[in-house]
């Protein structure tokens, strides 16, 4: 299984949006299966999830940072009735926060999810 973790600000999006854990390792497991939206670069895809009652392409997009095997951070997110996408200069701050991300070590990570800047989710039962 791989290691599945929210940012802060991105825990906080999907609490106002209504989208819980459930739907966010159901779609780890898409993408994982190969079911990526965009691959934006730079360690950055997009995946649509479905928001309660809106369906996916109503929904919400999520921008992940993974280096496609064993970590994947959703980083952003936002509904498609807000903004079509993002700019060009998010895409590069996201890639960047991306590269920090995909550098970190297991004990960096660990402790990064002790002091809540990251919430890791999906665990094996």
């Amino acid at each position: 299984m791989p290691r599945v973790f929210k940012t802060r600000q991105f825990a906080r999006w999907a609490t106002n949006v209504g989208l819980a854990d459930d739907a966010l390792c159901l779609a780890i497991a898409e993408m994982v299966a190969g079911l990526i939206d965009a691959d934006l670069g730079g360690g950055v895809v997009k995946k649509r999830i479905a928001l309660a009652g809106r369906g996916k392409s109503g929904g919400g997009r999520t921008l992940v940072a993974t280096n496609k095997a064993d970590r994947w951070f959703f980083i952003f997110g936002f509904e498609k009735n807000e903004r079509a996408n993002i700019g060009r200069k998010e895409l590069q701050a996201l890639q960047m926060a991306a590269s920090d991300l995909l550098k970190l070590s297991a004990e960096q990570l660990n402790s990064a999810v002790r002091q809540d800047v990251l919430q890791e989710i999906c665990h094996a039962s």
